[in-house]
């Protein structure tokens, strides 16, 4: 079956990065939130960012209008019926997912996809809450979507060799590189990264370096264009913390113990950028180290 029109389940900074680019590439995109602030604000986010992709010589000027007419926003799961691939991206917790799942499945015709942007929870787990589980897939964009070239495709033990190819030539289709990777938590960025990250802040707990001179360090240090904690405060403390306790839970390795830190932070509701606090403080003209 050719994908033609995709419905993204979740409007923010996730959901509206992959409407962005499948309507970029000529698909027809339905947005779904249950919050109609939230899809009002998706479509001014999506139209910036094409304004601004446009303004950087990225895309033509002249692609920006037609891209913008095939994103369509909805509060009701029963206008999905016609979707060829319905994306979910929601926050990073299990139960949130599978309950989007339950609501989908009934609504979508018998020969539709399903994909989860999950960036952690298991497919295999998330494709048994289905009614076709040989359908579903792990498409994990990276963020920024309209920027981010990685798109890591993901497999659980009944997902059908069509669905995979269907899954990857989407992926390619929107300019994207496919990483295959195996059904294990977090897969194979943040397996990676995350406890990366989560170091940081247990170096940070012990003293070992203040938040700038951890920052520091590993940008001048080790080249990365983003400091750890900079970085953990972008991606937001909470979706850190959730992915570090599924790689506790699924590999049963105290090597990704979460720091207690990170926990408190989460706890205050200091989660990043997205509160206006966390390892920084953003409600200034610059953000300002917390600790």
């Amino acid at each position: 079956m050719t994908i033609q029109k995709i419905g993204v389940i979740g409007a923010g900074q996730m959901g509206n990065g992959i409407a962005h680019v499948c309507a970029l590439a000529g698909l027809d995109v339905l947005v779904l939130d249950l919050n109609q602030e939230l899809l009002d604000q998706a479509t001014r986010t999506i139209e910036r960012n094409l304004q601004r992709q446009a303004a950087r010589g990225l895309i033509s000027s002249d692609d920006v209008a037609p891209a913008l007419k095939r994103v369509s926003t909805t509060l009701s799961y029963g206008h999905l019926g016609d979707v060829d691939l319905a994306i979910e991206s929601a926050v990073e917790k299990e139960d949130v997912k599978v309950g989007i799942i339950e609501q989908l499945c009934p609504v979508l015709k018998p020969e539709a996809y399903i994909a989860s942007n999950t960036s952690s929870i298991s497919i295999t787990r998330l494709a048994s809450r289905t009614d076709r589980p040989e359908k579903f897939i792990g498409l994990h964009f990276m963020n920024p979507v309209p920027l981010m070239q990685l798109v890591e495709v993901i497999r659980g033990i009944a997902t059908s060799e069509e669905t995979y190819t269907a899954g990857a030539e989407l992926i390619e289709r929107l300019g994207k590189k496919v990483a295959v990777a195996e059904d294990f938590p977090a897969f194979i960025v943040n397996r990676v990264l995350m406890p990366m990250i989560n170091e940081a802040i247990y170096t940070l707990y012990e003293g070992v370096g203040s938040v700038e001179a951890i920052d520091t360090a590993m940008k001048l240090g080790a080249n990365h264009p983003m400091g750890p904690l900079e970085l953990a405060d972008f991606i937001g403390l909470d979706t850190c913390l959730s992915i570090m306790q599924v790689l506790n839970e699924g590999l049963a390795d105290t090597k990704y113990r979460p720091c207690p830190l990170l926990v408190k932070y989460v706890e205050a509701g200091w989660l990043g950028q997205k509160t206006d606090r966390g390892f920084y403080d953003y409600r200034g003209e610059t953000p300002v180290p917390t600790r």
